[in-house]
């Protein structure tokens, strides 16, 4: 399994690249999992009034809501999740190819076992992402991307999703292929 973190501020295309690479390569049958966080402080995923969260507010600190075609797993804890390897630990039993993480920047961006997607809304953007963020990274794209021409010198690929998003998908394809001979 694989794990790549899509790297950039707000409204620099991280979902978009995240919904691109998943709608495509779960298509050829790859098992692709994501984290995304969250940073709203008083977020969460049981709504009020729901029976799971009666029975979080009864005191169960773990609840399994299971339907015929979702289940979903709430922690209650009291202290956030801030350890990657804890987070990325909820996966270990799915058996999957790949994860793609969208948010925790400060967690991924020195790890050089995680591969980066960088996404930026302009060139100045791309510079101040890319300062502090260690190897490998696979990509640039977002926004940005549509300006080349500014950007200058980078041998990391910058790809237009629009334009060449499977020049994006082949690469993800590749440290698959690499990982899993």
């Amino acid at each position: 399994m694989i794990v790549i973190a899509v790297v950039g501020t707000s409204n620099s295309g991280k979902t978009m690249t995240i919904e691109y690479l998943t709608s495509r390569i779960s298509k050829e049958g790859y098992k692709v999992g994501s984290i995304k966080h969250i940073h709203h402080e008083n977020f969460s995923i049981d709504t009020p009034g729901t029976d799971t969260w009666r029975h979080a507010q009864a005191g169960a600190v773990v609840i399994a809501a299971v339907s015929p075609k979702e289940t979903v797993i709430i922690k209650k804890t009291d202290v956030p999740l801030n350890d990657l390897d804890q987070i990325l630990g909820l996966f270990d039993k799915e058996n999957l190819d790949l994860i793609f993480i969208e948010g925790f920047h400060s967690l991924c961006t020195k790890r050089k076992d995680i591969f980066k997607i960088i996404t930026a809304k302009d060139p100045e953007d791309l510079i101040r992402t890319l300062k502090g963020t260690e190897p490998p990274i696979l990509a640039i794209t977002g926004l940005a991307a549509k300006r080349k021409t500014e950007i200058g010198e980078i041998k990391t690929p910058i790809i237009d999703l629009n334009t060449e998003g499977d020049s994006l998908l082949r690469l993800v394809k590749n440290e698959i292929s690499s990982r899993n001979p």
